[in-house]
């Protein structure tokens, strides 16, 4: 044996007992916990390159199927010296890798691989890794990037598009799900039956597009960062007082879904997505599948569904994520589309909120008041939007609102939170309300093309809601009507 080989099988060793003899920790399935795991590894090996960590990682979640070899290699072509670099990182941290990064979902809907971001979204890891590895590989190595979009999205949206061809075309995405505690989450839950792209999928996606474009367009100058830098900088943010996203120009996971737009935009994602079933066939060898008229029509609707639910519409935060209280009583359907658009500002709480530990607070906190002081069934607002740059789900698209006296069955509610009595809201936050939540409602037929858009004190005499420099604000939007 040589003395590589013979340390690989120490290391082995010391693996197993680590492993199996060791007690059981249970690990909190936050990004922050991974991102803290990283780090550490990172600190025991100086001088390991984020490109060799990432290969790593990948081995250890044993995700060296053949797309992902055609595009980035066999995680075990190793130099020497990184081979044993993978060897100590599986040795000492193989079980937490393994778990955080293996993604399955279980015959009792619990999806696994796949942790809680700061901002309040659910994104599976293998897809953001993969995306990382892509620009790293491609910067690093000064090759083509052509594998992060077919890694990260490609593949698993057009197999769930031809999977699911029986399925409306929304309904083979997602679905989302709730975590058993937003503290301390250990069990995340479908809310139904998982396609191959549930949302944490498509979340860990966009991400990996977004970081592994961003790494691959790196100048010659720039190294990039430690892997736990790079994470770090997208997910672990501090939104400061004052505009929020206004200012921010880098590429942080609220601002997921706009820059996805920015960059999947500029592709022929039809054709791309084509192609990756095409290679998908060709490494696998299946012949049983042609891409015929009716495999193109299939990812055409497909695609249209996915532009409208994940690039157009705003990301909406679910009542179980922002720890909402069950609706008291039988909630009353809405006949739709409805006609108008209520805006308001929620008064009190009156300062934006600007973290998703803060708005669900305040999300909180209303719902207290409307339920207990007021004695209404619910939250009375359709949606809330924050100013960390998510809308909340209050009554939702499909269930009658308190929100707007005798006008409830006619329209959405939607308060920003925060009082605008003599400031504005973000930019930002007005503009997923006027413009994502809007175009949402309209494409997904909860309101009528020319709709309404009114303030609350145009519908209700005793209220100056949604404030003075808000309502005059609202007064210059497009189907905006005195």
């Amino acid at each position: 044996m040589t003395s590589l080989g013979l340390r690989l099988f120490i290391l082995a060793l010391f693996y197993v007992f680590t492993v199996y003899c060791r007690p059981t920790v249970v690990h909190l399935r936050n990004m922050d916990s991974f991102i803290r795991a990283v780090q550490q590894v990172e600190e025991s090996n100086p001088g390991l390159s984020p490109l060799a960590l990432v290969r790593a990682l990948r081995r250890t979640a044993g995700h060296d199927d053949a797309m992902t070899i055609h595009f980035l290699g066999a995680s075990s072509n190793l130099t020497d010296a990184e081979v044993l670099e993978t060897a100590i990182l599986n040795a000492s941290s193989f079980s937490f890798f393994d778990k955080a990064i293996h993604h399955l979902v279980t015959d009792h809907g619990e999806e696994r691989g796949v942790v809680l971001a700061p901002d309040g979204t659910t994104v599976a890891l293998a897809p953001l890794l993969l995306g990382i590895e892509s620009g790293l590989k491609s910067k690093m190595e000064e090759t083509p990037a052509d594998g992060i979009i077919p890694l990260t999205l490609g593949r698993t949206l057009g197999l769930s598009f031809l999977s699911l061809q029986d399925f409306p075309p929304s309904h083979r995405m997602g679905p989302n799900g709730c975590w058993d505690s937003v503290s301390h989450p250990k069990v995340f839950k479908l809310i139904r039956p998982a396609t191959p792209a549930t949302e944490a999928v498509i979340n860990g996606g966009m991400d990996g597009a977004i970081l592994g474009t961003d790494l691959s367009n790196l100048s010659a100058s720039e190294q990039p960062q430690a892997l736990s830098e790079i994470l770090k900088g997208y997910y672990s943010f501090i939104l400061h007082e004052g505009q929020g996203l206004d200012d921010v120009t880098s590429h942080i996971s609220p601002r997921r879904r706009e820059i996805s737009r920015s960059i999947l935009g500029a592709l022929d994602l039809h054709s791309q997505v084509m192609a990756t079933l095409a290679l998908v066939w060709k490494l696998e060898n299946t012949e049983w599948i042609a891409l015929d008229t009716e495999v193109g029509m299939a990812v055409k609707d497909g695609l249209q569904a996915f532009v409208h639910k994940y690039l157009d519409c705003p990301q909406i935060i679910p009542r179980c994520q922002w720890g909402a209280k069950p609706y008291r009583g039988t909630p009353v359907p809405l006949s739709l589309p409805l006609q108008f658009l209520y805006v308001h500002h929620t008064y009190e709480p009156s300062s934006p909120c600007l973290s998703f530990a803060k708005c669900s607070k305040d999300m909180r906190a209303m719902q207290r008041f409307h339920q207990e002081d007021r004695g209404w069934s619910d939250i009375g607002y359709s949606f809330v939007v924050g100013s960390d740059g998510y809308v909340y789900e209050g009554r939702g698209w499909n269930h009658l609102g308190t929100h707007t006296r005798g006008h409830n069955d006619i329209g959405y509610g939607v308060s920003i939170i925060g009082n605008y009595t003599a400031t504005l809201p973000s930019h930002h936050a007005m503009n997923l309300l006027r413009h994502s939540l809007a175009r949402c409602a309209v494409d997904g037929g909860g309101l009528i093309t020319n709709f309404t858009i009114h303030g609350h004190r145009q519908a209700v005499n005793y209220t100056t809601c949604p404030g003075d420099a808000f309502f005059s604000e609202i007064r210059g939007w497009e189907h905006f009507r005195e």
